[in-house]
């Protein structure tokens, strides 16, 4: 089926809830953007269509069935952006609005077919045959991979079954995946449809992966924040240098400033990783002095005489 062009909707953005709202303050969100915008009452020119837009947000996300279905797609939009959701997904239909959408967005029609107001029995009529089973795997990646907007191509087994529902075989199955923005260490992450094939006319398992991120060589993960760990010279500590820092994205230059501590942490804006909101965490630079493991004997007079004159008693409430 070809789809057709259409931007993403935030419904909770609309409404102007989090995503963690529960229903009673999604409906009391709706309400009060319901009678702000009201055609009858509002005398704002675009009253309607922000009236139109809460409403449509609100029959989204009151029904956990159909807030589920929401959210599993939300992680491949952003609001206002085209719409293009995960491998092997397609739209339900009902494009053009009017009769059969209750009015709503071609977005919306897309995602829940004929399932606005007005269609309140059972949602499609459901086939008797036996649904598909689930197919569970770990995808690891980089932590490069969380930033980038390139589709991953994965493989897996598929288990096939027969008319009794016996397990007869394995296929391997191919997919392009886009990794979600802010995809964290451990989601899970639910492609409908992409499990195993149902038996007797039934519907198709999903395909449930589970994040793991690789170990990196360089960085350790803190939530949405990097940590890497800077070594520096005694002296660089004492007087102060700028150093060019890795990032996921290249080389920053960090000033240390002279009197920096060993172990102290420093921090870079917008160099962790990305969270749900689109936005960067932190980079923290930990210094570390480092020694150097043999030093001649012009060089031990040098440490002797800073030992002399320093005055400096780490110790001294010990």
């Amino acid at each position: 089926m070809v789809i057709p062009s259409m931007d993403f909707k935030d419904y909770y953005k609309i409404l102007g809830v989090e995503p963690t709202a529960d229903d009673k303050a999604i409906k009391a969100a709706y309400r009060k953007l319901a009678r702000k915008y009201h055609p009858d009452v509002s005398k704002e020119k675009d009253a309607e269509a922000k009236f139109k837009d809460a409403s449509e947000a609100y029959e989204a996300l009151k029904s956990a069935d159909k807030r589920a279905e929401y959210d599993d797609l939300r992680k491949y939009g952003q609001h206002g952006q085209p719409f293009q959701g995960p491998p092997g997904w397609q739209s339900r239909g009902g494009f053009g609005g009017g009769e059969d959408g209750g009015d709503f967005s071609d977005f919306f029609s897309s995602i829940f077919g004929n399932r606005g107001p007005g269609f309140g029995g059972p949602e499609q009529r459901r086939s008797s045959g036996r649904r598909g089973q689930d197919v569970e795997m770990e995808l690891p990646i980089f932590l490069e991979e969380t930033l980038s907007t390139e589709s991953k191509k994965i493989s897996f087994q598929v288990p096939q079954y027969n008319a009794n529902g016996q397990h007869v075989s394995n296929t391997s199955k191919s997919l392009n995946v886009k990794i979600p923005a802010g995809v964290t260490d451990g989601e899970r992450i639910r492609l409908k449809g992409q499990g195993a094939p149902g038996v007797g006319g039934g519907a198709n398992g999903d395909l449930y992966l589970t994040i793991r991120f690789a170990p990196h060589p360089k960085f350790d993960v803190e939530g949405e924040n990097l940590i890497i760990t800077l070594p520096l010279a005694p002296w660089e500590l004492a007087l102060g240098t700028e150093v060019a820092v890795p990032t996921l994205t290249g080389k920053i230059n960090l000033k240390v400033p002279a009197g920096s501590q060993n172990g102290q942490r420093m921090r870079a804006k917008g160099h962790g990783l990305l969270n749900k909101a689109g936005q960067r965490g932190y980079l923290f630079v930990q210094l570390k002095a480092v020694m150097p493991k043999q030093a001649g004997d012009d060089v031990k007079a040098l440490w002797q005489e800073l030992a002399k004159k320093a005055a400096f008693d780490p110790r001294e409430n010990f």
